[in-house]
């Protein structure tokens, strides 16, 4: 069963993930109107994503609980919601995109996430603090509870069969994160991910969808580039 020492390091490498997902750049053409992102060939609708912001936005006011965490910067929670970058509309993308590397991944791996598992999941979270207020400190609203307890459940699985132990500063569990990343950037290069630009650029170094990069004027034609 999964214990606190074990949650919390799932929480942190899910923030780690975050880092991981370099491989989600391969930002190929521009995405079509209306597309905040493609992944796996399915859209990120620029109407569902300003819908998900814009329901945490509401939501995370009201939680002071969410607050806390996301103001505790020892807490996992609010690494994850930190590691997503400062915007709030890009700190939903990166999550909501992880999610997608996560379930392709564990389809490659042959893991299956029963909805038990998520359950359990959802379980301890709400004997951490409230798996809602977790939610809403990573940057999603609370109708994203189970997909981030799926994420975890899904990355505690396939960390297991990589050999971790549950105790987070041993060789085992330090060599089945490296191999999670690896894994996970390698499902996330094979789902050709796209990135509407107006949502800003993808951060190699950190594995993020970043602030838009602008370019100076070229000195041949005066016009500003993005």
């Amino acid at each position: 069963m999964l214990g606190k020492s074990m949650l919390g390091k799932s929480m942190k490498a899910a923030a780690a993930a975050l880092l991981v997902a370099a491989a989600l750049a391969g930002c190929g053409d521009t995405p079509k109107v209306g597309t905040a992102a493609v992944v796996g060939g399915d859209r990120i609708t620029v109407t569902s994503l300003s819908r998900t912001v814009r329901d945490w936005r509401a939501q995370f006011k009201t939680d002071p609980v969410a607050n806390q965490m996301r103001a505790n910067p020892n807490d996992p929670a609010e690494q994850m919601g930190a590691e997503a970058g400062e915007s709030d509309v890009r700190g939903a993308l990166t999550l909501l995109l992880n999610f997608r590397v996560a379930d392709r991944l564990a389809r490659e791996q042959g893991v299956q996430v029963s909805d038990g598992q998520t359950d359990q999941v959802v379980g301890l979270l709400n004997q951490q603090g409230g798996a809602a207020s977790i939610t809403l400190a990573s940057g999603l609203p609370r109708s994203r509870t189970r997909d981030l307890a799926r994420y975890l459940a899904t990355q505690r699985l396939l960390m297991t069969r990589l050999g971790a132990d549950g105790n987070p500063q041993s060789p085992q569990t330090q060599q089945a994160a490296q191999r999670w990343s690896q894994l996970f950037r390698g499902a996330a290069d094979g789902m050709h991910i796209e990135i509407n630009p107006r949502y800003g650029t993808f951060d190699a170094a950190r594995g993020t969808v970043g602030p838009v990069a602008y370019r100076l004027s070229s000195p041949e034609s005066g016009v500003d580039r993005p």
